[in-house]
């Protein structure tokens, strides 16, 4: 009897640490341990003193071609001084594996290691060098084209909103505020005026669980996963999402804002045109992401995600930075 179908699975950390030593030439102690099970799998691993981190994309997560995309952006991005986690060559010169799981082939690349560690409220001179940083990025990336996703309403907006609405009633209230608020934004959107928004490629997920900081000093960025092209207002706004999340008192939050603003001007002006699209971009991209959960379901399980878990998501987050950005009240 044929081993039944899987959808997604959970390769052995003890036997990937025996294909990276032969693909990579790494020792003969080196281990492999799972540190993360989400869309991707992320395994830390080791070799004496040596870290580092192979991600093995989930099946039809992302193309070979996307995936070699978001490799050269990182090469551009090291060339260029930007403190980055980047792919690492096996043996042969090559940064893509391909690994026979039970469900499929999926792609694999092995990262640098970033060092340091996560941290969740950091000072108001890291976010500064923070800022400064993505602008940077910015600068290097602005009108580059990537063969990955371009990210306009219809992927931000329209598309996570019918993911959405598979998982919890559209006549709850939290739905009728995700409607009201993505109409809002919807507008927003469509009448941007878009010849004064800077373009480009973003990395779109800037947050302390994507960046460690080492000896309260060096900032580096990883996991570039959903690049791709879009307006680089998206990253500030991602910014400004977790910033409101991490920081609920309203003092530290203007400080820390203010601070990223001065690293990140220090480099390049943000647009006004921008500034005033922030808010309302900030409040998409929490659709987005909701749609992403729902859309990878089967890496995540009902256990975590369902009704229950998106109404108090909504309720916690989304309406919170909506009204943090006093955009257009919600009457019920």
């Amino acid at each position: 009897m044929q081993p039944f179908p899987v959808v997604c699975s959970t390769l052995s950390a003890t036997h990937l640490a025996v294909y990276l030593q032969q693909q990579y030439g790494l020792g003969t102690a080196t281990t492999c341990r799972l540190i993360r099970a989400a869309i991707n799998h992320a395994y830390l691993v080791t070799d004496g003193m040596h870290k580092y981190v192979f991600r093995i994309y989930s099946l039809h997560w992302r193309s070979e071609t996307e995936i070699a995309e978001e490799i050269r952006l990182l090469q551009l991005l090291q060339e260029n001084d930007i403190p980055v986690s980047y792919a690492l060559p096996d043996q042969q010169g090559n940064r893509i594996q391909q690994i026979p799981a039970p469900e499929g082939i999926r792609f694999a690349v092995l990262f640098s290691y970033a060092k340091g560690e996560k941290v969740m409220n950091y000072s108001e001179a890291l976010h500064c060098k923070l800022g400064a940083i993505m602008a940077r990025m910015h600068t290097i990336t602005r009108d580059l084209p990537v063969q990955r996703v371009k990210y306009d309403h219809k992927v931000l907006l329209t598309d996570p909103f019918q993911l959405i609405r598979q998982y919890i009633d559209l006549e709850t209230e939290e739905m009728r505020f995700m409607q009201h608020a993505q109409k809002q934004v919807l507008r927003s959107f469509l009448n941007a005026p878009v010849h004064l928004l800077r373009k480009g490629v973003v990395h779109l997920d800037i947050w302390f669980d994507n960046l460690h900081i080492y000896n309260n000093e060096d900032i580096t960025l990883f996991d570039f996963d959903f690049c791709g092209n879009g307006w680089l207002l998206l990253d500030i706004a991602y910014y400004v999402l977790q910033l409101v999340n991490t920081e609920r008192e309203p003092e530290p939050f203007q400080r820390k804002l203010e601070s990223f603003y001065k690293g990140y001007e220090s480099i390049t002006p943000v647009p006004e045109a921008e500034k005033q699209l922030i808010p309302f971009a900030s409040v998409g991209l929490y659709i987005f992401y909701l749609g992403v959960q729902c859309s990878r379901f089967e890496n995540w399980t009902n256990s975590y995600l369902n009704e229950n878990y998106l109404k108090r998501y909504i309720n916690v987050f989304v309406k919170r930075l909506y009204e943090h950005h006093q955009l257009p009240p919600f009457e019920g």
